[in-house]
């Protein structure tokens, strides 16, 4: 299984929050933690601010911080949200593709099977099993 660069960076963003939950941290300075466009850090803000994952605060010591503890956040329930519009395959979309040898293709339901098993071991783990580590104080 591969995840998009937008999940990738969505639970590296989220780790990083974990790190140090009583910080709020700016767009700005996790784009530049994470070599990455403000306006992309935005869009997976957005997300996870919509799924109740993060709060966000607008101007002096604004920023983002977790919604709730790292150990309440399922690690699963982080992909299923940044990966809901991306199937594994084209088949397991919402409209099943364009497949010619759909009706006959008993590979799906392997692939619906390795999905869910893979979604149900991230389940297993939450936020603060994979917090990164306090960033050390000079």
């Amino acid at each position: 299984m591969r995840l998009t660069s937008f999940t990738d960076y969505g639970l590296r963003m989220l780790m990083r929050m974990a790190s140090a939950p009583e910080r709020a941290f700016s767009t700005a300075e996790l784009a530049e933690e994470f070599q990455l466009s403000r306006n992309h850090l935005a869009k997976i803000m957005q997300r996870l601010s919509r799924a109740g994952f993060i709060e966000t605060r607008r101007g002096g010591g604004g920023g983002a911080i977790l919604a709730r503890p790292a150990e309440e956040i399922r690690l699963g329930s982080v992909v299923r949200l940044l990966e809901q519009d991306q199937p594994l395959v084209e088949c397991l979309g919402a409209d099943g593709g364009n497949c010619v040898i759909d009706g006959q293709c008993r590979l799906k339901v392997r692939f619906r099977s390795a999905e869910a098993a893979f979604l149900a071991d991230l389940d297993r783990s939450t936020l603060a099993d994979v917090a990164l580590s306090p960033a050390p104080t000079a």
